[in-house]
């Protein structure tokens, strides 16, 4: 059978597969673009997007905002798909990066690493300014029903706006995490709880605004049987980062497409952030010489991120996941989702979406041959 379209507003996704924002550079304009070409949300990751520009380390926020203008532009040219962008509360060019991708008519606004309070004022602000409606979706990323309930009373009774949709990202998610170190291996936290209880809470709010509130299910998810699973306990759709990253079309360099094609459960480490969050993260030299204390605090040109303390951290996570991206894995390291071991092979992202649907199809079917067999027994044992 066919996916069950997503659908945010008057948007509509055929897959219901949103490809996750993987900073730095991970997911630019030209995966964003082939995702979208196949059905999926396409979605460009702004967290130092500018790292390519000539006068980035002159003038990050100006580069930044150039950047990711273009990005969006020439994913447009690329696709008439729906074309997302992920920004994270955390930058210090937060407001600024909301503002250009509203003004650049991006579909939607993908935000976590702290709660987007404010969000939908750079939106309205936008609309009041320029005089004109512009119908860019706000959906906020989440780590529990609490955090969703708190954003939406927020921008309920300042701005009168409900989110668009949810992404409920758990902890067996890629990069930076929304957990605390001790709460990654609580049963209590897994994305198979987490689902249900934000699906309770979208529907709170859909009561009260007269639309759908969709949630999407991120962190861990795979197969085609993890998208049958979510869909089952509730979700609209899922979100996906590490099996994009082995496409043809990701935008990373390929020394780091083999690092994933290359690494094994063990290598999987959590790393302590600069940025004060704990991150899911590919093990190397670069990591162990920064736990082993081989590593200083350094000059920043960038100040990407507010939570960053440039006079303790040891190292300026813009610039190791600047070198990563580039393939530099000797000065930097490759965040991870963790499934990240089962990647065997680089493929293109409409082979992806064909593996994804097959592996839905033969879920579901193995799912009915099982309600049959129950069905059947049932039958049996009445009428003995």
């Amino acid at each position: 059978m066919s996916f069950p379209a997503l659908k945010i507003g008057d948007l509509t996704a055929k897959i219901p597969v949103v490809q996750g924002g993987m900073g730095v550079g991970i997911s630019l304009s030209g995966l964003a673009s082939a995702v979208a070409n196949q059905g999926g949300i396409g979605v460009i990751a702004g967290a130092m997007i500018g790292m390519k520009e000539p006068d980035v380390a002159k003038d990050p926020l100006t580069a930044n905002l150039r950047a990711l203008r273009n990005e969006i532009l020439k994913a447009r040219e690329l696709s008439n798909g729906i074309i997302g962008v992920n920004l994270m509360v955390a930058l210090t060019t937060f407001s600024q990066m909301v503002r250009t991708a509203v003004e650049n008519k991006v579909d939607i606004i993908f935000s976590g690493a702290g709660l987007p309070l404010d969000m939908p004022h750079h939106l309205l602000q936008v609309c009041e300014e320029k005089k004109e409606e512009f119908k860019t979706k706000l959906v906020p990323i989440v780590s529990s029903a609490r955090a969703a309930t708190v954003i939406a009373k927020k921008w309920a009774s300042r701005f009168g706006y409900t989110p668009d949709a949810f992404v409920v990202e758990g902890p067996k998610a890629g990069g930076h995490l929304g957990f605390k170190a001790e709460e990654l291996q609580d049963p209590g936290h897994s994305l198979e709880v987490l689902v249900p209880q934000v699906v309770d809470a979208a529907k709170a709010m859909e009561d009260k605004c007269g639309r759908a509130v969709p949630v999407i299910a991120a962190g861990g998810v795979y197969s085609g049987a993890d998208i049958m699973k979510f869909l089952e306990l509730g979700a609209s759709g899922v979100q996906m980062g590490t099996r994009f990253v082995a496409t043809h079309e990701c935008d990373a360099d390929d020394r780091f497409k083999q690092s994933y094609l290359s690494a094994r459960d063990e290598d999987i480490t959590i790393i302590k952030s600069p940025v004060g969050m704990p991150g899911r993260a590919l093990g190397n030299e670069f990591i162990t010489a920064s736990r082993e204390g081989k590593k200083k605090p350094f000059k920043c040109v960038f100040h990407c991120v507010h939570t960053c303390e440039q006079e303790k951290t040891p190292y300026c996570i813009a610039q190791a996941l600047i070198n990563a991206m580039k393939g530099n894995l000797e000065r930097g390291f490759a965040f991870c989702g963790a499934n990240v071991a089962r990647v065997n092979k680089i493929i293109s992202v409409h082979e992806l979406m064909d593996s994804l649907q097959k592996e839905f199809d033969d879920a579901m079917s193995t799912l009915s041959k099982s309600v049959q067999n129950m069905q059947s027994k049932l039958n049996f044992s009445i009428k003995s």
